[in-house]
């Protein structure tokens, strides 16, 4: 059977056309020959959540966020595509958790226990966890209020210091008065001091108070500004033994190579060839400047009159 032309041009455009139909919406997002089911995940914030991240299911990828786009009411609808071949119950969560210290995110599937499953462009129940550097923040915000209380009371024992201090002084000139008057006027400055030392003294006491109740404040607060001090010098440390120790390994790879004649710098403290060759070349090169400046017309012959000189003999 013979196909006529405009029947095989028929064709061909129709291939053409559903070809580029096909790619047009695979370009759109469009993906008909997918392995893979999508579901939704409406949060109230993804904080770092982008497209491409993964999503893990027992600490497996089974898939990944395809689509991170806001919505009215201020919410983020996340779109992912999970593998056709593990069907999901109605009650799984999708949890939004961080992905270890770095602060990056993931989305990690708790399966529920529902006989009925979600279809293809299905909900998921959103959940949130929390990961470390949200406890770090959780943990650091108590404590710095801490230390506001605890400057507070520093302010006011130290106001406290100021008043004995100026009790003290007074104090002291009343003796140095009272001892430059002895004899009958003894007793009746005693008398007028008593209120003094009585103040004195009850100062002492609530003095004395504040500084207990500041040393009670202070102990918890220096065991974890210890315990989160060791944790960030371990992590800083254990980074930089690790580029320090990557950094000699390439040196001593480098320097092996070197001793074994590889690479050219290796070539030219280890072949002795290079150093001669260039020596010759000079040589040659000084011959040449020689005849060149002795016998210029062996190089170059302009005449005007057709005369020619002999050239001197050639420098060897």
């Amino acid at each position: 059977m013979t196909i006529s032309k405009e029947t095989k041009v028929g064709l061909l455009a129709l291939i053409s056309f559903v070809i580029l139909y096909l790619g047009f919406n695979f370009l759109k997002g469009k993906d008909f020959f997918s392995s893979q089911n999508k579901y939704v995940v409406v949060y109230d914030n993804v904080e770092g959540l982008t497209a491409a991240n993964q999503v893990s299911l027992s600490g497996m990828k089974v898939g990944q966020v395809k689509f991170v786009e806001l919505i009215p009411g201020n919410k983020v609808k996340v779109t992912l595509v999970i593998r056709k071949d593990l069907p999901l119950p109605t009650d799984t969560k999708a949890i939004l958790s961080s992905d270890g210290l770095l602060g990056g995110k993931l989305i990690r599937l708790e399966f529920g226990k529902n006989n009925k499953f979600i279809e293809n462009d299905g909900q998921l129940v959103a959940g949130r966890e929390t990961g470390i550097s949200d406890l770090i923040k959780e943990k650091a915000l108590p404590l710095l209020q801490n230390l506001d209380s605890l400057t507070l009371s520093l302010r006011v024992v130290t106001k406290s210091f100021e008043a004995t201090g100026s009790s003290v002084n007074g104090l002291i000139k009343n003796t140095d008065k009272t001892i430059s008057t002895l004899g009958g006027t003894m007793g009746s400055t005693i008398d007028e001091n008593r209120a003094s030392l009585a103040g004195i003294t009850a100062n002492m006491k609530s003095l004395s108070g504040n500084l207990i109740e500041t040393e009670k404040s202070l102990k918890p607060l220096i065991g974890k500004f210890s315990s989160i001090a060791d944790s960030l010098n371990a992590l800083k440390i254990s980074q930089a033994v690790a580029t320090t120790q990557r950094s000699l390994e390439g040196l001593q790879r480098i320097m092996t190579g070197i001793e074994r004649g590889q690479g050219s710098m290796g070539k030219l403290l280890k072949d002795d060839s290079l150093y001669s060759n260039i020596n010759r070349s000079l040589a040659d090169l000084d011959k040449l400047l020689i005849d060149f400046r002795l016998a210029p017309r062996r190089y170059v012959n302009v005449s005007i009159f057709g005369g020619k000189k002999a050239d001197p003999p050639t420098v060897k």
